[in-house]
């Protein structure tokens, strides 16, 4: 499938037994003991350097669906909205939630950050649009300032939406989102990404899994309220472009324009990809605590299509077996 073009290649099939007893044990386990499936399946040639992927696995939640593992070109993610859209669909689809409600049936995703709920609409039989509700999601820090190589200074905010990202306005490197080359914006977003990572400790109140910078979000720097679209392009992993406007991305960026009050519960903006053009909506939708943090519940939604299925095979003597990647 795929959402606002950012791919996500479902695995519903194929792999050995995962242990684990909590979706995050999952998580780690397949880091330790799997990983080589996640290259096989990511990777080239049967993948390419900005695929994504969804791994269906069982939850210890009684309320949930369906739990799920998230990879990409470097390793594991603990959220991803895209996804949640496409599986929200996925699972009502293929029966993986009963018979469906109409003219919206709830799915709750089990995804390493915690419980997802994303609700699909139903239309003469069809699923369409998909929003969700995200776990809690806050402001980290705001205007901290990080030493960048190459750029000097610069002023970033940091915020969680089911993942850590930094945000800062792409017109500080002189760029644009919308008609800057993507090269030059991987290489802007990818040293803000390493600089945090070196000089700011992250933590979460839930989970040390969860503590980590998942990736950059340049943005248009238009976080004042607004009814047009407000852009942004995420660069996460191993300096992987999201083609959507990110998910967890707009969760993130919406919990930071409530903190800052530039936006008020219940006011939706309109997000919108640099890279496709694609349009994802955000609105926190409740105020609530995560852990230290005032934290809020933000809606995303977005539309998620069919792309196809495929088999994959792997034979013992392939010498590239393990997958690569051209930089």
């Amino acid at each position: 499938m795929h959402t606002g073009g950012e791919p996500l290649r479902i695995v519903v099939s194929g792999y050995p037994d995962i242990a684990g007893k909590t979706v995050l044990e999952k998580r780690r386990y397949v880091q330790e003991k799997l990983d080589h499936l996640r290259r096989l399946l990511m990777h080239e040639p049967r993948g390419h350097y900005d695929m994504y992927g969804a791994l269906l696995v069982q939850s210890e939640l009684p309320e949930a669906h369906l739990g799920v593992l998230f990879m990409h070109n470097e390793g594991y993610s603990t959220m991803c909205g895209h996804a949640v859209i496409a599986l929200g669909r996925y699972a009502v689809d293929y029966g993986l939630v009963g018979k469906p409600q109409t003219p919206e049936a709830q799915v709750n995703i089990h995804c390493p950050c915690g419980l997802v709920k994303a609700f699909v609409e139903i239309n003469d039989g069809r699923t369409g649009k998909v929003r969700f509700h995200s776990v809690p999601a806050f402001a980290f820090a705001t205007d901290i300032s990080v030493d960048v190589p190459e750029y000097g200074q610069v002023i970033l905010d940091i915020g969680y939406g089911g993942a850590f990202y930094a945000f800062v306005s792409a017109e500080r490197f002189g760029l644009n989102v919308t008609q800057s080359k993507t090269r030059d914006l991987v290489d802007a977003a990818t040293a803000v990404t390493n600089a945090v990572k070196a000089q700011v400790a992250l933590h979460h109140p839930k989970s040390p899994d969860l503590a980590f910078l998942y990736g950059t979000i340049l943005t248009d720097g238009k976080d004042n309220y607004s009814e047009e679209p407000t852009a942004n392009i995420c660069v996460f992993a191993d300096a992987q472009v999201d083609r959507s406007p990110t998910g967890s991305g707009v969760t993130a960026r919406i919990a930071l324009q409530h903190h800052k009050r530039l936006v008020q519960l219940n006011q939706t903006r309109v997000f919108q990809s640099g890279a496709a053009d694609s349009l994802f909506t955000g609105t926190a939708i409740e105020r609530t605590k995560c852990g230290e943090f005032d934290a809020v519940i933000v809606e995303v939604a977005g539309h998620a299509y069919y792309t196809g299925t495929a088999c994959f095979t792997l034979e013992a003597e392939d010498s590239l077996k393990d997958g690569f990647l051209l930089k």
